[in-house]
């Protein structure tokens, strides 16, 4: 199904960090550059932004409604990014949730 690639690709867009390709060095999202950030405000943010630009460079067939961070793991080390989208050809909206992990602190 259509609506299946574009999910998937959205995955492979979030789970690349930039740089990774090598014949593509700007693919990607910059997500990756927060893994040892103190999950706070700010970093959440950050995350917010990141996603946002890299699917709206990166995957042409969605329109981004929202983007929204929260926290979550037993010590703070998870975002969950909150994605809702609409597929532009069938005009569907859907909801995806990224966990992105952070560094665990040390206990």
């Amino acid at each position: 199904r259509y609506e299946a690639c574009v999910k998937q690709s959205i995955l492979i867009i979030l789970s690349t960090a930039k740089g990774e390709r090598v014949m593509r060095p700007d693919f990607g999202c910059g997500l990756h550059n927060l893994v040892f950030a103190v999950n706070g405000s700010a970093t959440q943010g950050m995350a917010v932004f990141h996603v946002r630009e890299a699917l709206l460079a990166w995957e042409p067939r969605i329109d981004v409604l929202r983007v929204d961070s929260t926290s979550a793991g037993d010590h703070g080390e998870q975002l969950l990014l909150d994605i809702d989208y609409r597929v532009r050809l069938t005009d569907s909206r859907f909801n995806l949730v990224y966990p992105f992990y952070l560094d665990r602190p040390l206990t």
